[in-house]
């Protein structure tokens, strides 16, 4: 199925919706809430573009204004209230992402597309401190995991660590066969033979 072309396809604005489906704020709760769902590890934003966001959902009509407010403490506020086509678009578009597998371009996919320009002698060593790094990843979202689960977090909560650890597994077991598959003699005397030479 071809890819929904979205009015706002940012993701952080598919997170200020859903945080807008519970109640009704202004950008800076906005924010505060993201942060304190730990949905920042997922969505990369900063205050600006979080108000950049808003100013699209409000033009494309998926959020209104509600009310503005004073305070003698801080500076006014403007409170926004998801609109029913706000809502429509949040459940149709968390109903392709949730069904619907897409084909994302990440990095190291680029990196392992183009290993072979690398002598192996090389390569190893590099992927040797990229495990390490996913090591260290993995003690992270394993210990976040056991103590949001040791507090009593419904695992609902947690699922996309989840989904972030069992990735960085499987990406350790490639990239540790990887190594082993570099390092084979009959694939160095290849390489050598062939990119020796080229450079």
């Amino acid at each position: 199925m071809a890819e929904k072309r979205r009015k706002v396809g940012n993701p952080l604005a598919l997170a200020v919706l859903a945080e807008m489906v519970v109640e009704a704020m202004h950008p800076y709760e906005m924010g505060r809430r993201l942060q304190e769902h730990g949905k920042d590890r997922n969505i990369k934003y900063n205050r600006s573009s979080l108000y950049m966001v808003v100013e699209q959902l409000l033009k494309a009509g998926f959020i209104a204004e509600r009310e503005t407010v004073r305070d003698t403490q801080r500076p006014e506020r403007t409170v926004y209230a998801i609109t029913d086509a706000g809502r429509a678009e949040f459940l149709d578009w968390m109903r392709e992402l949730v069904a619907e597998p897409k084909h994302e371009y990440p990095q190291f996919g680029v990196a392992l597309s183009l290993l072979a320009a690398l002598p192996p002698e090389e390569a190893v060593p590099l992927l040797q401190r990229r495990l390490a790094a996913l090591a260290a990843q993995l003690d992270e979202v394993g210990g976040m995991i056991k103590a949001s689960t040791d507090g009593g977090l419904p695992w609902i909560f947690l699922v996309e660590e989840e989904y972030r650890r069992v990735v960085l597994e499987a990406e350790r077991r490639l990239v540790t066969e990887v190594i082993q598959s570099l390092q084979e003699p009959e694939y160095v005397r290849r390489w050598h033979e062939v990119m020796g030479r080229l450079t």
